[in-house]
């Protein structure tokens, strides 16, 4: 491995650990000695990489560090295309259209060698499964992001129909159909909700009292104890 195959490795490992990570352990994970640890982040602190941390006290790389679009590695930019490809062929058309947009600028900064294999990517997504929602998934998307409260009038699998309120806190993505996973009012526990089954969405401005992060992992938790 290069030194700059390293720097890079190391800097991936920092972005995995969200808390300070002592230098044995990253020396470990890297399989380098510890004193070829510490010149590496000296190295990366010099060139800019915002790590705060020392010898004894561990280390964390601060949000937002970009690295420049020449460290993709192949199979990155297949999981890139890959990824962007599925979400852009999604039937929610705001999320489908911001897929092709980030694809686009990944591609004006990529070097041209790079550009070459973004646009020769032969691993294709196939036809997207005939998907209907009722509702429109940008709001629910914005409300998650928001943590604001959901209304919306919600029809079982025989039809029966009930109004909710709920808080959102994560959306799943099958092939055909969307669930939205949130703590419902009216039943005092989560639930999931195929969109398909939504109308009338009211989306309000009433922030629900929990942080999503927190509701996430309790309901993770919870769907564990359940599926056993």
């Amino acid at each position: 491995m290069s030194r700059s195959e390293r720097l890079l490795d190391l800097i991936q490992i920092l972005r995995r650990h969200r808390r300070p990570v002592s230098g044995r352990t990253l020396a470990g994970e890297m399989g380098v000695s510890i004193r070829t640890l510490y010149r590496d982040i000296a190295t990366l602190q010099g060139q800019g990489a915002p790590i705060e941390g020392e010898a004894g006290l561990g280390y964390v790389l601060k949000p937002g560090f970009m690295l420049p679009p020449l460290m993709f590695t192949d199979e990155e930019i297949e999981a890139i295309v890959l990824g962007s490809r599925w979400v852009a062929r999604q039937p929610d058309k705001r999320l489908s259209a911001a897929a092709a947009d980030a694809l686009a600028k990944i591609a004006a900064v990529l070097p041209d060698d790079l550009r070459e294999d973004l646009d020769a990517n032969t691993l294709l997504v196939g036809p997207r499964g005939e998907a209907v929602e009722g509702i429109d998934l940008g709001l629910v998307r914005q409300a998650i992001r928001n943590e604001r409260k959901l209304g919306f009038l919600y029809r079982d699998a025989g039809g029966a129909a009930s109004e909710r309120m709920v808080w959102p806190f994560a959306l799943g993505f099958f092939d055909k159909v969307r669930v939205v996973v949130a703590w419902c009012e009216a039943r005092q526990d989560f639930r999931h909700f195929r969109a398909d089954r939504m109308s009338g969405l009211n989306a309000t401005d009433i922030r629900y009292p929990r942080r999503r992060q927190a509701l996430l992992k309790e309901w993770r938790v919870v769907d564990r104890l359940r599926s056993r």
